[in-house]
């Protein structure tokens, strides 16, 4: 799925149930058409308590997710290191058999005629 189109859709499921929520804590009265002065109130504490808990809840969000990012950005450079290490010491171990399985051949001088005099 899209990730804007996940987010729209995250966003109007909270916005939805805060209403939701609001709505049924504050308003008693069906009577009559407008909110009267305490259910005005009551709603717009309830929507500014439930922003700024979502607000603090993304700022510890930001915070733990930095730490996380910053632990495997971390591990990735270790295991790429331990990579590159192992890979030289198979380097040093394929030298080191390479050398010890080379057969030396005596090279013999070239035969030049007669050499008599």
């Amino acid at each position: 799925m899209d990730s804007n189109l996940r987010n729209l859709k995250d966003f109007l499921t909270l916005y939805n149930k805060v209403t939701e929520l609001c709505f049924s804590r504050c308003v008693d009265n069906f009577s009559q058409r407008d909110l009267d002065g305490q259910e005005d109130t009551c709603v717009d504490r309830c929507a500014t308590k439930f922003a700024r808990f979502n607000q603090n809840m993304m700022k510890v969000y930001v915070d733990v997710q930095s730490t996380i990012n910053a632990k495997r950005v971390e591990e990735v450079e270790k295991n790429a290191r331990k990579a590159e290490q192992q890979q030289k010491e198979q380097e040093k171990e394929r030298l080191k058999e390479a050398a010890a399985t080379a057969v030396l051949t005596p090279v013999q001088p070239p035969v030049a005629g007669n050499l008599s005099m």
